[in-house]
């Protein structure tokens, strides 16, 4: 985005104080640009709340101004404001005496739209996160799963497009496998949605997976650092952050490095419809112990060993077959936009000597233990030298 660009939200100057004197948020300003999400992290009562509230005006600002798309919206009908935002919150807040649908068509039949469009956009909503209509509709909040149900929050949040969305810890309150998939989903839902999206939430490693930027707050709702995940881990502003961020800061880098043309090998390719025989010459010829079997398109369709087509060639039947008969099937691979902790992680999974990387079935490379410690060096050393020997 061009760094001139309005932002979506800006928050000038804007300060919390209650009547018995105490100051939740000290004049805090903040941009949040068109299209980004923007993670709130913190200490407990630092804050992170008390400002997404005051975005949308649960809580009002003592002074300080809300803009929206370059409108001062700090004075305008908060009701009205907040049909404009989507929210979402840990606990979700579906009304439980209403059908799945009936949540979701709650804001776009308050602004007045028709029953059969409203139904629409339910359905079109729970396909967008992954909830089959026929099968969910008609149930109410008690017979979905705590996962189920936040996605139905989400899609709420969504009904009525809103250009905003505010989201106060929507995962903490799920089982760590589910919260690791409705974290997937949600990053693949916000590429088709394009929201510009405020995100609070007590988990760095959610801040860092999750996050375009990162806004560090200390008591009083103070900024600390404002900055992208990488500049956070690798350059923290003041020891306050890089202890919030955690002395494994440079290990937290690798779930936002990803993987490079730079990181990957290139093992000797076969064709499917080669003989065994041509792929067992290739081998040699390379003084390779395996090759990767492709399609004439360049996609992946598994590997094939030295040794496995030795022994086929002693068998005698090596010399009849394609190499298509005998490829393995690929157990480890990642996508080319993968960070190296993904990458790694499917390594260890696997107890492989290799993780193929894929652009859609295409295949670009490969990376070794060799070159994925490579790249971890390439990462940590990015980062500054102290950060370097927290690895």
């Amino acid at each position: 985005m061009n760094a001139t660009a309005q932002p979506m939200i800006r928050l000038d100057s804007i300060e919390k104080r209650y009547p018995n004197g105490s100051l939740a948020v000290r004049s805090l300003s903040l941009d949040v640009a068109v299209g980004d999400i923007v993670m709130l992290v913190g200490p407990s009562g630092c804050g992170k709340t008390t400002t997404l509230k005051m975005i949308n005006r649960l809580i009002e600002p003592t002074s300080g101004r809300i803009m929206l798309d370059g409108e001062d919206v700090t004075h305008v009908d908060p009701v009205q404001l907040r049909r404009r935002m989507g929210y979402v919150i840990q606990n979700v807040g579906l009304f439980p005496h209403r059908t799945i649908e009936q949540n979701i068509a709650t804001v776009p039949s308050l602004i007045g739209w028709d029953r059969k469009r409203a139904r629409a956009r339910a359905s079109e909503l729970l396909e967008l996160v992954g909830l089959a209509p026929d099968e969910f509709a008609k149930r109410y909040p008690s017979q979905l799963s705590g996962g189920q149900r936040q996605r139905v929050g989400v899609a709420r949040a969504l009904a009525a497009d809103p250009p905003v969305l505010l989201m106060d810890e929507p995962f903490s309150a799920i089982d760590p496998i589910a919260r690791d998939r409705l974290q997937l989903e949600f990053l693949r839902l916000q590429q088709e949605v394009r929201k510009t999206i405020v995100f609070v939430t007590h988990d760095i490693e959610e801040a860092i997976r999750v996050g375009d930027k990162i806004c560090v707050l200390s008591n009083g709702g103070v900024v600390e650092q404002y900055a992208d995940p990488a500049t956070l881990l690798g350059t923290p502003a003041n020891d306050f952050v890089a202890n919030f961020v955690g002395s494994d800061r440079g290990l937290k880098r690798l779930a936002v490095t990803r993987v490079s043309e730079a990181d990957l090998e290139h093992p000797p390719t076969v064709r499917m419809n080669q003989s065994a025989a041509q792929a067992r010459a290739i081998l040699e010829v390379e003084g390779a112990r395996w090759a990767v079997v492709v399609d004439d398109a360049g996609d992946l369709h598994g590997w094939v060993s030295r040794e496995h087509l030795e022994r086929l060639d002693q068998s005698g039947s090596v010399e009849s077959g394609q190499v298509s008969e005998y490829a393995h099937r690929m157990e480890a691979w990642v996508p080319a936009n993968a960070t190296l902790k993904q990458a790694f992680s499917e390594m260890l999974q696997h107890d492989a000597g290799w993780v193929a990387v894929l652009n859609g079935d295409h295949l670009e490379g490969v990376l070794t233990p060799e070159s994925l410690h490579a790249a971890l060096r390439r990462s940590v050393d990015e980062a500054e030298p102290e950060t370097a020997g927290a690895v």
